[in-house]
């Protein structure tokens, strides 16, 4: 069972149908084991005794509290999300250091959580409750009890990973008791957001049941950007039955709908970092610009960060359901089987223009430059499926955990093995335009004035349609797995954990032809049929020394591999391509040395840890035979610290700092863009996050926070000259501030500053380096909240 210390009420945790394979592992467990004394149970703490500190992962993988548990783990409350009005994924990892964020392939703008951590893509690495949870979707906080973020290689825990680590959402359960939480806010770009949160216990099985309703709705713009807007619903019952008995069952269903206006960024132009290559022509203005600037950087003043240079008639549609039941049943003190089976889907129809490279058509006059827009590959098509698609993702899964406690010996033993099934699918179908435009699937999208974009421009033909082309992967997996925590004395404990996980992969797409309207098309048909299949070891062990009850040093060692198709369900038969089934998979190994404390009565929690991450078994080309090797190599070595809990009753704190050393060991030789010992795209070198509460006795609450990061890297060649576009962007700091009152028991109010300081800074940009999204100017929301 997972344990979180509080004050208050308890609540169970959902829990698993029995599966014949884990009644057979409880049978053959030691008799020792029906002896083991029980865990303690499953708790949570109301908001109005916020506590940011936990004791143990909600993660029944992990078989040791968190102060002993060798690994850096951050996990990020409810209650630090509900002070900060942090509404998406998103917000919410501004509580931890070293996470950067991006807006996809040059021609691919991104939506949803495209989230990079300690230098390696984690957008494939999003858990809920444990299920890896898919699509490019931006997640909501409405349905979240907390979130727990695991770095380092983590194989062993979720089967194929990234080098980084994984992030795992919590979800709310339903609880013993009779509560309602409601909030409204309003706040900048005329937002606002309402949430509720009931639960009711039931008499249903002799008061042991009770029923859980979580509710969001919300719309709105974006501060600082014009015409962006964000719409959507969110609905998540659930029920339980048997709190409190050895035997409780869980059953959910989580729906949300988005109807957002996407943000396809705003052109780099004139941002400090920025570099422009200008081909020389007859016209002696631009030979003359060429050779006065020479990629020092275009003189050309940056356009107005809030521009939309994208079309009104830009939409994103997300449609998301995910059922899951869960049941868990203690076969003696100490020891609990649970059975979670959950069936996802997700739907997503997207047409989002954006913009890619500047036109300089008369160097000496800015106002007459243009940007092009809505290009994916150069001939503005979206058959392609650059910027249009309807994406749909599925997963199907059943997992079945085993945890008990039990003595071999004088050796004590925590185990946790599992089963896991698990069938994940991607369909996308590529859009095509009715008329107009270069081919039979163009839209004609005309270029944007630089500094004065017009995004009511029309659309030639503008009814997005499936055009027949398409890419479609499934990846099965059997996974088996077993961790245990073996206390060998007081002092020192061994922690480990082993996977295997079997998988097959396979994949097709289809091209239809392309060609200019009403003429026999260019392209002939294109087809693909690739299959892969391949067992999966990842394995890690780490060695505990407790000097004092209250704390631990560790070191640790853990191995993780990503195999072509890694999360995109996507191969390739190209023989530069690391989806290509005839490479190895990737390989990642992290070593952590670190130390955890637990100070005040264990109410404060403070670590540090430095560690060595190497990813290899990437692809390289030489630039010059064209030939591919797998001999890149990537390596981030750093220092993680953090502290988290209560100074006083009154004060509590959560905080972090990292510092990351990031370089490519070997990549990309033989050219200008030559990437070995270049820099990592992504990672801050220092990377600091803070947030604090003080509760006043007059019933004000008094809050604020800073982030820090230094500038990141767009491109990995080492010769800025090389990288066009924008190569670096500059440290920033935000600070945020939070007034709160309590009117009385029932009803407070909430204020919240953002960007106190109006900071311009870059929050994420595309890997071409020819858009950004900014940073959140200073705004505000104004929070009712209710609770009864």
């Amino acid at each position: 069972m997972s344990h979180i210390k509080s004050r208050k009420h308890t609540v169970v945790r959902a829990a698993p149908p029995l599966t014949a394979a884990a009644t057979f592992v409880a049978l053959a467990l030691p008799a020792a084991a029906q002896q083991a004394p029980s865990l303690p149970p499953v708790q949570v703490q109301d908001s109005a005794a916020a506590d940011y500190k936990v004791e143990k992962s909600a993660n029944p993988k992990f078989t040791a509290p968190l102060v002993d548990t060798p690994q850096t783990i951050t996990v990020i409350r409810k209650e630090v999300l509900q002070e900060q009005g942090a509404v998406s994924l998103g917000e919410a990892l501004r509580n931890t250091p070293g996470i950067t964020f991006t807006m996809g392939e040059n021609g691919n703008t991104q939506s949803g959580d495209s989230i990079t951590m300690r230098g390696f893509d984690t957008q494939g690495s999003i858990y809920i409750d444990g299920v890896r949870d898919l699509g490019s979707v931006t997640r909501d906080t409405f349905n979240i009890e907390q979130v727990e973020v695991v770095k380092g290689a983590s194989g062993a825990d979720v089967g194929r990973a990234s080098a980084s680590g994984y992030i795992n959402l919590v979800s709310k359960v339903p609880q013993a008791e009779d509560f309602f939480l409601g909030s409204a806010s309003f706040g900048s770009a005329d937002r606002h957001r309402l949430t509720a949160d009931l639960n009711r216990k039931l008499s249903l099985g002799g008061g042991t049941s009770a029923v859980r309703l979580n509710l969001m709705e919300q719309n709105g713009g974006v501060p600082g950007r014009d015409w962006v807007k964000n719409k959507s619903v969110g609905i998540a019952p659930s029920f339980a039955w048997g709190l409190g008995t050895p035997t409780r069952v869980y059953v959910s269903h989580l729906y949300t709908k988005q109807d957002n206006r996407p943000d396809g960024g705003v052109p780099t132009v004139g941002l400090p970092g920025y570099y422009y290559s200008i081909t020389p022509s007859g016209d002696a203005a631009n030979r003359a610009l060429q050779a006065r600037q020479s990629f020092a950087g275009l003189t050309a003043p940056a356009p107005d960060s809030s521009n939309f240079y994208g079309s009104l008639q830009d939409f994103d549609k997300i449609e998301a359901n995910m059922f899951t039941a869960r049941v868990e049943h203690d076969l003696a003190p100490g020891t609990t089987i649970r059975n979670t089976f959950r069936y996802g889907k997700t739907e997503q129809f997207r047409m989002v223009t954006s913009v890619i490279g500047p036109t300089f058509t008369v160097p000496g006059n800015p106002f007459t430059y243009t940007v092009a827009r809505n290009r994916s590959d150069g001939q503005n098509r979206a058959s392609d499926g650059g910027q249009g698609r309807f994406q749909t993702n599925e997963i199907l899964t059943n997992q079945t955990n085993l945890s008990t406690e039990f003595m071999t010996g004088s050796l004590k033993h925590n185990l946790s093995v599992g089963l896991e099934l698990i069938r994940e699918k991607q369909d996308k179908d590529h859009l095509m335009f009715a008329t107009g435009g270069t081919g039979a699937n163009n839209g004609t999208v005309p270029a944007a004035n630089l500094y004065n974009p017009d995004p009511n421009f029309p659309l030639v033909g503008y009814a997005p349609t499936r055009n027949g082309s398409y890419d479609k992967g499934e990846t099965t997996t059997i996974g088996l797995y077993a961790f245990d925590t073996l206390k060998i004395s007081e002092a020192f404990q061994l922690t480990g954990g082993v996977r295997v996980d079997r998988y097959r992969t396979t994949f097709s797409n289809l091209r239809m032809p392309v060609g200019a309207a009403g003429t026999t098309p260019a392209t002939p048909l294109t087809t693909a049929r690739i299959k892969d299949s391949d067992t999966l070891f990842s394995w890690k062990l780490g060695a505990v020394y407790k000097p004092a009850p209250n704390g631990s040093i560790y070191l640790s060692y853990a191995a993780s591999q990503r195999p072509p198709g890694g999360d995109a369900f996507t191969l390739s038969t190209s023989n530069t391509s690391g989806d290509n089934p005839m490479f190895n998979p990737q390989k990642a190994r992290n070593i952590e040395l670190g130390t955890k404390w637990d100070f005040l009565d264990s109410r404060l929690a403070l670590t540090g840890a430095i560690f060595d991450t190497v990813n290899r078994n990437e692809n390289v080309t030489d630039s010059v035979t064209g030939l591919s090797e797998q001999i890149g190599k990537r390596r981030v070595r750093g220092l993680e610290l953090g502290v988290v809990g209560q100074i006083t009753p009154a004060w509590q704190v959560t905080a972090g700092y990292a510092h990351l050393d990031a370089k490519i060991l070997r990549g990309t030789v033989g050219s200008a863009t030559a990437t070995t010992d270049g820099p990592l795209q992504w990672t801050p070198k220092n990377a600091f996050t803070a947030w604090t509460t003080y509760r006043l006795p007059m019933g004000l609450t008094l809050g604020g926070g800073a982030r820090y990061q230094d500038g990141v890297t767009r491109s990995s060649a080492a010769n800025p000259a090389a990288a066009n576009g924008i190569y670096s962007s500059e440290s920033y700091w935000v600070v945020d501030a939070m007034i709160g009152y309590e009117i009385n028991k029932n009803v407070s109010l909430q204020f919240n500053a953002y960007n106190l300081f109006d900071k311009k800074y870059v929050e994420r940009f595309n890997n071409g380096g020819s858009r950004y999204q900014p940073g959140v100017p200073r705004s505000y929301m104004l929070t009712a909240n209710v609770k009864f």
